[in-house]
């Protein structure tokens, strides 16, 4: 464990993160960050539920990556995992910023809570790969 305790849960938490959407958007909860992150970038009927099932994969995939290279378990493909969820937390932070900004001020202050968790999701994705951790 060379990351420390901090590291370790860190990773932890994001694997466990990946892990649970992934099974959410497989079990196709309208709960689910992916429904709600696709939604929001303006998916609807077929094409959403094929994108949650794909974007859903992917995740849990990652998140497995990301628990196995927990315990230094070497995974070449780990780094292009996270990096294309993390490129689709992005694309949902950005689609997120500009929904808010042309829903005013008030509708950004009061999405400012669901923004900083975003963010910290992002940040623990780019953190538990050795290319940006």
């Amino acid at each position: 464990m060379s990351r420390g305790i901090c590291g370790f849960l860190w990773q932890l938490a994001v694997a466990m993160y990946l892990f649970a959407n992934g099974v959410l958007g497989l079990q196709k909860s309208t709960a689910g960050t992916f429904v709600t992150i696709l939604r929001r970038m303006g998916f609807t009927g077929d094409t959403l539920s094929l994108l949650v099932i794909v974007v859903s994969i992917i995740a849990l995939i990652a998140g497995i990556a990301v628990l196995l290279d927990l315990f230094s378990v070497e995974l070449p493909f780990l780094n292009t995992l996270v990096l294309v969820v993390a490129i689709i937390w992005v694309a949902y932070i950005v689609i997120t910023l500009v929904s808010w900004i042309t829903g005013g001020f008030k509708a950004f202050i009061a999405e400012l809570q669901t923004l900083a968790i975003n963010t910290m999701v992002l940040a623990s994705l780019l953190a538990a790969t050795k290319r940006f951790g």
